[in-house]
């Protein structure tokens, strides 16, 4: 075995182990259930909903009928589902199909009023789209005939806004009829680092950073022997995995994706207010807004608040989504350079930005770090909101932002810095974190020093001291 594969057999078996066994957990006892069970299953592309429910298949060797819909005529996907019933129940196969999705459905319905069955239909909206009704035929028989069966019935889909309308909507058909749903999402940092065990702490930050802890990016990215050469090969080649994958993305998930293609370049370039958004991309607000709406739907981007701010105009858009922040940061002023073949495009016109790039994102992987403790009550408190803030200090009369503010119900804060750089943090930086406190409503405040590079040894005597403070490494970031 290569080292490339034994490494990549290594980190899905821990992915499994630690980033996905909520999921696997609780589809496990769905499927221990002696009755019908219905999960809908459903996010974004590339994020793993298929592997999470081929993982939980091959566990204990369950009997399954697992069916994946295309783009084709429902004849077809007709036909392609009977063989896959047929794969499984073999005594038919001298047919070539059944004759109607009903008489497919009443089959399937009859094995499993007499043993465990699962019956997985994948990338269902490409069924539905084929076939409008499928939705109508498949509730007529959950209420005439699988509720009655011990039949583990689940639907799988990429498209968002179908699968939450069309499947779990007040509209659907199905509504009501589900026993459970699962939004997949993608992986913190500390579960994408599973996909670079042999790597130094920083490179795990890294492949998070430029992948946004999608899975099959994470394993594109791992394939190579470091990350850095893996970026390169991924985003900066022409053959790259990742050259064109925002506007693969785009066009299968929305229309219009010219314009929503430049609302996120827009953003990437710095323009953060709805108004200046529009008058870049030269739309009408009310529109840009609602598109904007859109890719907030899919995790593109985000609106942020600042802490505690009650207007929502006051919010600002950035690029939630780590890939297309990263390939919109460095991949369109470079099409040249890869077009052309040149091979070191990372090395010489990306690297020396990194530093830079990976100050929000080590923001947010600070956040989650803290959202780890609270969820295991690691903290002083239990903290009910975290975010950041921005605004004027009434003392300096100028603007002042905090990193990281965590709030509990009764006022208690964790306020954090984030220190991205290649020299150690110093008292300098707490004195000036304390100093920005006078902002903030709260009184109990606990302080949190997150850096890359450590703390000077004053600061380390310091925090020996003082109950109130908390200093983190990125060795703690992965010791939790």
């Amino acid at each position: 075995m290569s080292y490339e594969l034994s490494m990549q057999a290594i980190s899905m078996k821990k992915f499994f182990e630690e980033g996905r066994m909520r999921e696997l957990r609780s589809l496990e006892e769905l499927y221990g259930n002696d009755e019908f069970t219905f999960a809908v299953v459903y996010g974004r592309r590339r994020v793993g909903k298929t592997s999470l429910i081929n993982e939980f298949i091959s566990r204990n060797d369950k009997k399954t009928i697992s069916f994946t819909a295309t783009e084709n005529t429902d004849i077809v996907n007709l036909e392609k589902f009977s063989q896959k019933i047929f794969e499984v129940y073999p005594e038919l196969s001298s047919i070539r199909s059944f004759p109607t999705w009903e008489s497919a459905f009443d089959y399937v319905a009859k094995r499993s009023e007499q043993e465990k069955l699962i019956l997985v239909i994948d990338e269902f909206p490409y069924l539905a789209k084929a076939n409008p009704a499928i939705s109508s035929e498949l509730q007529r028989h959950i209420d005439l005939f699988l509720q009655n069966t011990n039949m583990m019935l689940i639907l799988c889909g990429s498209s968002m806004s179908f699968m939450e309308k069309q499947v779990l909507g007040y509209e659907s058909p199905l509504y009501g009829r589900r026993t459970a749903q699962y939004r997949v999402m993608p992986l913190d940092y500390y579960d994408s680092a599973a996909f670079f065990e042999n790597t130094s702490m920083e490179d795990r930050l890294l492949g998070y950073a430029v992948t946004g802890g999608i899975p099959q990016y994470l394993k594109v990215i791992s394939k190579e022997r470091t990350v850095e050469k893996g970026i390169e090969k991924a985003f900066f080649t022409k053959e790259g995995f990742l050259y064109e994958e925002p506007h693969n993305l785009l066009k299968q998930e929305l229309r219009e994706p010219a314009l929503y293609n430049a609302i996120i370049t827009t953003i990437a370039n710095g323009a953060t207010k709805l108004t200046e958004i529009a008058s870049k991309v030269k739309e009408e607000d009310s529109k840009v807004a609602k598109y904007i709406k859109n890719l907030i739907h899919l995790g593109i981007l985000e609106k942020e608040l600042s802490m505690f701010a009650k207007n929502e105009r006051d919010g600002i858009y950035r690029i939630k989504d780590n890939m297309y922040r990263f390939w919109h940061r460095f991949v369109p002023d470079n099409v040249t350079l890869i077009e052309s073949g040149y091979e070191r495009v990372y090395e010489n016109r990306v690297k020396q930005f990194i530093p830079d790039y990976m100050g929000h994102v080590f923001e947010a992987v600070c956040k989650q770090y803290l959202l780890r403790l609270n969820a295991k009550d690691m903290l002083p408190f239990l903290f009910d909101t975290i975010g950041g803030w921005w605004g004027g200090n009434p003392i300096t009369k100028k603007g002042t932002e905090i990193d990281i503010v965590a709030s509990s119900k009764d006022g208690r804060m964790i306020v954090g810095e984030c220190k991205w750089k290649n020299k150690e943090t110093g008292c300098d930086v707490y004195k000036g974190l304390k100093e920005k406190e006078i902002v903030l409503p709260g009184k109990d405040i606990h302080y949190f020093l997150f850096s890359r590079s450590g703390f000077t040894p004053a600061l380390k005597d310091e925090a020996k001291d003082d109950a109130r403070l908390t200093l983190v490494t990125l060795n703690d970031l992965f010791t939790i």
